[in-house]
């Protein structure tokens, strides 16, 4: 959510933005990081905070396949 938050209110951000954030080293260590945070992007939409989009628009869990892009809920 912070990294939304230091976006403009319509930016979305991928996946490996918040990977590559919470990767301490200088290497390719991050990629380890896209499935949890893919998961912490669906704990998310469950809570109301985010929508998951894919050519900007929203999908829902069972039906994205392939890159994502998360953005805040539209409230």
């Amino acid at each position: 959510m912070d990294l939304l938050e230091r976006r403009a209110a319509t930016a979305s951000i991928c996946p490996s933005d918040a990977a590559r954030e919470l990767y301490e080293g200088d290497d390719g260590g991050w990629r380890a990081l896209m499935e949890p945070a893919r998961r912490a992007a669906w704990r998310l939409v469950a809570a109301g905070r985010v929508e998951v989009t894919q050519a900007g628009r929203p999908v829902a869990e069972t039906e994205a396949r392939g890159p994502i892009r998360i953005r805040r809920a539209h409230r």
